[in-house]
């Protein structure tokens, strides 16, 4: 495997690196409009160390990648919980989902989409996978799950970017995945919808295997970028069915990102196998990515 990780298309950056558990990998968006990169970079180390401090204390894989998902929804600076931006109604409509294992062994995944008022929807997501009896809550349903798993009411008007002039990502999605000292892979995305989005549109990130997807001792992944195209390719699913049939990781990447390609889309994935290979990979003019392991921490926005 070639370290730098290029790639035959001209215009999909790709970084490949083999690292040894426990590890974590984030993601900010993958698109045409961020922050300033240090306010970026600076965003995504908060994140890698919410997530490391997690999978070091000895927390699961899912607990990592819940608590570097939620300091980016806590930031303001990435399109994602007190980051959203407002749909043509003026609403906010926010998606997250996650995948992983609990304590138990348990595998669980659960998502919500269109909820109104979390300021953290990854946290209702875990807790739509906990409970186990749907994989995906919408809208008003998931704002009254919310409700009843105990998570604070906050003023929607709250979640839109905060004061004038804060730098929100026009693509700022975000996402983690990790893999911890005993091989349990998880991952988790949320968004605060794409800018301009008609009220009650969904895109990729609350849907287990396009935009979300965690196969225990094969990959976990988190994408970013033009959900419609994202879910029409099966993004996350392609990936892992090319795994499973024995394509290298970095070769599975490419072909899914030539899928979303097909459907007019472009934007970035993190992607981590089983053994420790991370692909971070995106063919937008921008990604803010980021992994931490024991040898090697990495935090920044890449540009084409």
């Amino acid at each position: 495997m070639n370290p730098a990780g290029s790639s035959a298309r001209s215009d999909l950056r790709l970084v490949a690196r083999r690292l040894s558990p426990p590890l974590i990998a984030v993601h900010g968006g993958a698109g045409a409009g961020h922050g300033p990169a240090e306010l970026v970079s600076a965003g995504l180390r908060a994140a890698l160390d919410a997530g490391w401090s997690a999978l070091t204390a000895g927390s699961g894989a899912l607990d990592a990648v819940v608590a570097a998902v939620v300091a980016m929804e806590d930031s303001g600076t990435f399109n994602a919980g007190r980051g959203a931006v407002p749909t043509t109604a003026g609403t906010v409509e926010t998606d997250a989902a996650v995948m992983g294992a609990l304590p138990d062994g348990r595998v669980v995944s659960g998502g919500g989409c269109a909820m109104t008022w979390p300021a953290n929807p990854v946290l209702a997501a875990r807790e739509v996978a906990r409970a186990g009896d749907a994989l995906l809550l919408a809208g008003a349903g998931a704002d009254r799950f919310a409700e009843s798993v105990g998570l604070v009411r906050v003023d929607p008007g709250s979640l839109t970017g905060g004061q004038p002039g804060q730098a929100v990502s026009s693509a700022g999605t975000v996402g983690a995945v990790a893999l911890d000292g005993v091989g349990v892979l998880a991952a988790a995305t949320s968004t605060g919808g794409r800018r301009g989005q008609p009220s009650g549109r969904v895109g990729d990130s609350p849907i287990v295997g396009a935009g979300t997807w965690a196969e225990q001792a094969r990959v976990a992944i988190s994408a970013t970028g033009d959900g419609e195209a994202f879910v029409r390719a099966g993004f996350a699913h392609l990936i892992d069915w090319s795994v499973g049939a024995g394509a290298p990781l970095v070769e599975a990447s490419r072909a899914a990102f030539d899928a979303v390609a097909r459907w007019g889309g472009s934007g970035g994935a993190i992607l981590l196998g089983a053994d420790g290979e991370l692909v971070v990979a995106h063919d937008a003019p921008a990604m803010a990515r980021g992994w931490r392991s024991t040898t090697e921490t990495v935090a920044e926005l890449d540009r084409r």
